[in-house]
């Protein structure tokens, strides 16, 4: 049974290199086409889509419109948002995430040429259709528990012994990654730590550049904490949350004077991620040991899965969000099914979970 795509946007280019595109793929067929809001609502129960991929800026009834009104009339209906990879297109997309959309993707824009402007929309588009549409289930706790046990950490020279069987250390940093769902899991989360909490927080969110440095302002108007985008060679101390800039690495290194400061760097991607939460653990399990907090939250896919494995071998500590209060069940369930996970915990508790660990060590 193929899933159902309702395209909606203002561009009749966009809507025809899109269709054409998505009917490539087998599993996928196009229900119908909208240039506006009000024409994709008129057309919602003729069409009868398993998907709906909405553009956020348009005339007459832009995207946040049409999102609210969907979500009003149709609250399942999977909605993932198609946004031009600009600030008003970035700023408009974190908004839809908040009122209810489940994903974002961006629009091709200046990649040369006609082959990888498709390439990109299969990229970005086909897998979250899938994924919401439901043609394959994405939590298979049975194959994803077989997939982590089959991956086998190597011996790496870089953490250090006097880490190990460490594990009653106090908690000196907290690594949050995430991706799918991400945002709204870190709205929760974050503002529920105060000005004064004494370890800092280090966040890496699969997006894009501008869309995270968005995001940072977004939380950080919301929270006592301060957060911001990395930037490289700051020094960390605690109350305060960095993200990792969109498009870039970041890692945590000892500076001359043997304090800790972020790195960033564009190293080739990680588990097809730039910036990854693998290449982020390693460092924090290299400078910090026992002394680590990881925390895994909804996500697709298995970045992490490796950090996590090495924050473990130093004795570090690892909770993952819960299947029930995820979006998508793929990074933390990869940790928790691989045995990683001290605590498995519904996003509404893990603030509280995170305070007291940090508190109690």
């Amino acid at each position: 049974m193929k899933i159902r795509v309702l395209i909606v946007d203002d561009a009749v280019t966009v809507r025809s290199r899109v269709s054409k595109v998505l009917s490539t793929v087998p599993e996928i067929e196009i229900a119908g086409v909208a240039a506006n809001g009000r024409i994709a609502l008129a057309a919602i129960p003729q069409t009868n889509p398993d998907v709906i991929i909405l553009d956020v800026e348009m005339p007459d009834m832009n995207g946040l419109e049409t999102l609210v009104a969907i979500r009003e009339k149709y609250p399942e209906l999977p909605v993932i948002m198609f946004s031009s990879f600009t600030i008003a297109g970035a700023t408009i997309t974190l908004e839809a995430l908040s009122l209810g959309a489940n994903d974002y993707a961006t629009k091709p824009s200046n990649l040369g040429s006609i082959e990888a402007a498709n390439e990109h929309i299969l990229t970005n588009l086909v897998l979250k259709v899938k994924l919401f549409g439901k043609l394959f289930e994405t939590q298979n706790i049975e194959q994803q528990e077989q997939e982590a046990r089959e991956i086998h950490l190597p011996t790496s020279p870089v953490l250090p012994d006097i880490f190990l069987n460490t594990s009653t250390a106090k908690i000196d940093v907290v690594a949050i990654g995430v991706s799918t769902g991400g945002p709204n899991a870190l709205a929760q989360i974050l503002p529920a730590f105060p000005a004064d909490f004494p370890v800092p927080i280090l966040i890496v969110q699969h997006m894009p550049p501008v869309f995270t440095q968005l995001l940072a302002e977004r939380l950080n108007s919301k929270c006592q904490i301060l957060v911001k985008e990395a930037v490289a060679g700051t020094v960390i101390k605690g109350g305060e949350a960095w993200i990792a800039p969109g498009d870039y690495h970041m890692v945590v290194e000892q500076n001359n004077g043997n304090k800790v400061q972020i790195g960033i760097n564009q190293a080739p991607p990680e588990n097809f991620c730039r910036p990854a939460v693998d290449i982020l653990l390693y460092s924090v399990a290299k400078i910090y040991g026992a002394k680590s907090l990881a925390v895994i939250l909804t996500g697709m896919g298995q970045d992490g899965l490796r950090g996590c494995q090495y924050i473990r071998e130093v004795g570090g500590h690892i909770f993952v969000q819960d299947q029930t209060s995820s979006v998508v069940w793929g990074m933390p369930g990869f940790v928790a099914n691989a045995g990683l996970a001290e605590r498995v915990i519904p996003i509404d508790q893990m603030a509280g979970a995170i305070k007291q660990e940090v508190g109690n060590n």
